[in-house]
């Protein structure tokens, strides 16, 4: 199936011809097969994986607007992630308790009134001595209530999209996943690893923009690697 006849079907499919959206999903159905992989050994059917997934291709069928320059299957994958996310934890393994929702609700609150305030994005330690709970919290409750980044998001000076340019989707979805842990880190954390493996500075040069030795920043670097390396695990 060409590009053009892709976006042809999306057209067809929003104009409600049911035709239309059932050769989109069948001839789109290795990409969704390809993410609800990742996800296999979480004691769901790899079949229920994938009809799971077929929800957030419809859901990205339905959105797509190809005056962005987004490919469609660029937009689809993160839709399709985060409809099986989404089930795993409200309906299957992975379940977010109550509690850790009105704290996600607290946290977004009080990281949005910060922002307004000081123009700046809080710290992990600032989100918890202003919600009154511990730095882990912060971390589950921000997890909980993520919700999954767009690839038109920018990091820094680059574009997600540009970041990724893989066309391999195992690979794709894989760093989907990398990128959606990032987002988890505090602020400076984030800085690092864009200074350190998107612009391939030296722990030197990040020593020296961000007026510390070295040292600390191959510390810094230590612990943001085992950060995420539990993330993804």
């Amino acid at each position: 199936m060409t590009s053009g006849d892709t976006l042809l079907l999306i057209e067809k499919a929003k104009n409600g011809e049911t035709e239309a959206l059932e050769k989109l999903v069948t001839g789109n159905m290795g990409l969704v097969k390809s993410i609800a992989i990742r996800f296999r050994d979480r004691g769901v059917e790899f079949e229920d994986l994938c009809q799971i997934g077929t929800i957030g291709m419809i859901k990205a069928i339905r959105n797509f607007d190809s005056s962005h320059g987004t490919m469609f299957s660029t937009y689809a994958v993160p839709l399709i992630m985060g409809e099986i996310r989404k089930y795993l934890r409200d309906d299957g393994i992975i379940k977010v308790s109550r509690d850790l929702k009105r704290k996600g609700v607290c946290v977004l609150h009080a990281k949005e009134n910060f922002i307004s305030q000081n123009g700046r994005e809080p710290t992990v330690s600032e989100l918890a001595t202003l919600c009154e709970i511990t730095k882990e919290e912060v971390v589950e409750s921000l997890d909980a209530s993520m919700s999954v980044m767009s690839f038109s998001e920018p990091v820094g000076e680059v574009m997600l999209e540009d970041m990724l340019g893989f066309d391999n989707i195992s690979e794709l979805c894989e760093n989907i996943a990398l990128r959606q842990a990032v987002a988890t880190l505090p602020e400076d954390e984030k800085k690092l690893v864009y200074y350190r493996f998107y612009k391939g500075f030296s722990q030197s040069k990040v020593g020296e923009i961000f007026g510390i030795t070295q040292v600390k920043v191959s510390r810094m670097e230590k612990k943001i690697m085992e950060k995420l390396r539990g993330a993804l695990v």
